[in-house]
C-alpha cells in the first residue's frame, strides 16, 4: 500500500507560479511510475505530467511548456512547478502511483491516489 499526500495549492493571480509537492510512504517510491492529474468543477480529471520511474517525462499540451514535472527520490517525492499560471488552470490537483513500467497518461492504470490539493487562478 502507498499513501500520497500532496501540498503547495493556494490561490494565485495568472501569471504567477505555484510548485506542488507529493509524498509517498514507503521503500519502493524510486521503483514507481509518478503522474499529476487535475480536476476542475463540472470536469473530467485529466492527465498532466508524468514522470516514469526510468525519469521519462511527458506532458499535456495544454501544460507543455509552463509546468515542470521531477522527482527526488530521496525524499520519496514529486514535484510539479507550476508557471505562467493561467484561470483554466484552476482544479485540484492529485498525484498517482503506480509500480513502474512506464509513464501513463491514463488514469485508469494507476494504482494510488492522494487527496488533492486545491489550485485557485484569480484573473
Amino acid at each position: 500500500q502507498v499513501q500520497l499526500v500532496e501540498s503547495g495549492g493556494g490561490l494565485v493571480q495568472a501569471g504567477d507560479s505555484l510548485r506542488l509537492s507529493c509524498v509517498a510512504s514507503g521503500r519502493t517510491f524510486s521503483q514507481h511510475d509518478m503522474g499529476w492529474f487535475r480536476q476542475a468543477p463540472g470536469k473530467e480529471r485529466e492527465f498532466v505530467a508524468t514522470i516514469s520511474w526510468t525519469g521519462s517525462i511527458a506532458y499535456a499540451a495544454s501544460v507543455k511548456g509552463r509546468f515542470t514535472i521531477s522527482r527526488d527520490n530521496a525524499k520519496n517525492t514529486v514535484y510539479l512547478q507550476m508557471n505562467s499560471l493561467k484561470p483554466e488552470d484552476t482544479a485540484v490537483y492529485s498525484c498517482a502511483s503506480r509500480a513502474g513500467k512506464y509513464g501513463s497518461t491514463e488514469r485508469g492504470d494507476y494504482d494510488y491516489w492522494g487527496q488533492g490539493t486545491q489550485v485557485t487562478v484569480s484573473s
